[in-house]
């Protein structure tokens, strides 16, 4: 019987958290299946990243940007002449599919959706709204990366709850590999000039990550400190985005008088991040909404104290390892910030619960059960040999819970 080809669209490899997501589900394919036949459609130059993979992997270019007519044409001519049994979409993306074979498609958060909503007319965003619902009811499974996510796309385009499923990211195994060494701590010391106490955030600086509030709040908690004399040369570290695009921040570190204070390093490498995650004070990740909100889950691998945001998927992914705070109120912030700093019995309790709480989450887990959904969806075409020797039969388990 011929073996099962799965195409994979790979184009967005290189953003922030879809990017991490297809890195960590082909590399984990990679290394649980050996029998199926992989088509990567996208930049043969991004698949470098994931590193070696087995000779079932298989690279198909495609240059065209993703979100182009031209694009979608030539993604279905190469699934049609490569005889796919079923493609993996890994992000929401609301062009109606008519592909040849079923598809699944991996739904991280409708942020989009909801953003562009408030920007469009009543005819594009109702446009918008249809095609969207048009994707998700036409896709063969649809993977939320959170209970959370899972409730809004039932709720928000009345898809029904057996056709999704829960499947968790996880961290990056690089972030995973111990804690920072001495030399590691020398390295941001020489290239960065750090060698004073921080809290970090890492992560992208739109709007709804609530960086404004955040930075309000480290001004408010460095007036606090002074009454304690507690920490005077604490500074506060955002790793993420260009500030180019954003004077708001600028604007806001300047009317709090914290120039000298808040630092913004842009980009940096994953193993240069890893370090920063293991030297911070605290992890603060007050975002207004996240699909899942994998950042302060890195952190808690390191041990790090996390204080982040009561709402959204946030509670879900830290469980009871994190301090919650509620995201628009920044005393609330401060007041959370200012006790986990000084509260040591606190702060290794945290660190033991985070160490707890990251375990109940690993790509394998996560992986396995996309095999097995997409050996559903295969059985009920009527299909071929299943997807991968690995994938553990019949399990129906939520990927990821404890």
């Amino acid at each position: 019987m011929p073996s099962v080809k799965i195409a994979i669209d790979i184009r967005r490899m290189t953003e922030f958290g879809v990017g991490t997501y297809i890195r960590n589900v082909v590399r984990t394919l990679g290394r649980l299946d050996h029998e199926t036949t992989y088509f990567l459609i996208g930049s043969p130059g991004k698949v470098r990243e994931i590193g070696a993979l087995p000779a079932n992997f298989h690279t198909v270019p495609l240059a065209e940007p993703e979100r182009s007519l031209k694009s979608y044409w030539e993604f279905r001519a190469i699934v049609k002449r490569l005889e796919c049994d079923l493609v993996h979409i890994p992000n929401l993306f609301s062009i109606p599919r008519g592909l040849p074979c079923p598809y699944v498609m991996t739904v991280h958060d409708i942020l989009e959706h909801l953003s562009r909503a408030r920007q469009q007319t009543g005819f594009w965003r109702s446009l918008h709204f249809q095609m969207t619902k048009r994707v998700l009811r036409g896709a063969a499974r649809v993977f939320a990366v959170s209970n959370f996510t899972k409730l809004e796309i039932e709720k928000l385009f009345n898809i029904p709850a057996g056709r999704i499923e829960v499947v968790y990211n996880a961290i990056d195994e690089r972030l995973l590999h111990g804690h920072a060494s001495a030399a590691d701590r020398q390295l941001i010391v020489e290239r960065y000039q750090v060698t004073y106490p921080f809290l970090l955030y890492a992560g992208s600086i739109s709007p709804h990550k609530n960086v404004v509030r955040m930075i309000e709040a480290f001004s408010a908690l460095k007036t606090e400190l002074e009454k304690d004399q507690a920490f005077p040369d604490l500074k506060l570290i955002i790793i993420g985005d260009d500030l180019s695009g954003n004077p708001d921040l600028r604007r806001t570190v300047i009317r709090s008088g914290m120039q000298n204070d808040v630092r913004f390093l842009g980009f940096v490498p994953i193993e240069v991040l890893r370090t920063f995650y293991d030297a911070a004070k605290i992890f603060v990740f007050p975002s207004l909404y996240e699909g899942f909100g994998l950042p302060p889950l890195e952190a808690m691998a390191h041990g790090t104290p996390v204080v982040t945001s009561n709402v959204s998927s946030l509670p879900e992914v830290v469980g009871n390892a994190a301090v919650l705070v509620h995201p628009e109120n920044v005393f609330e912030i401060m007041r959370a910030l200012h006790r986990v700093l000084l509260d040591q019995p606190l702060r290794e309790r945290m660190k033991q619960r985070s160490y707890r709480q990251v375990t109940k989450f690993s790509w394998e887990k996560s992986v396995r059960r996309i095999m097995d959904a997409y050996q559903e969806v295969l059985s009920a075409k009527g299909g071929r040999a299943s997807p991968g020797e690995s994938a553990a039969p019949g399990s129906k388990t939520t990927a990821g819970a404890a």
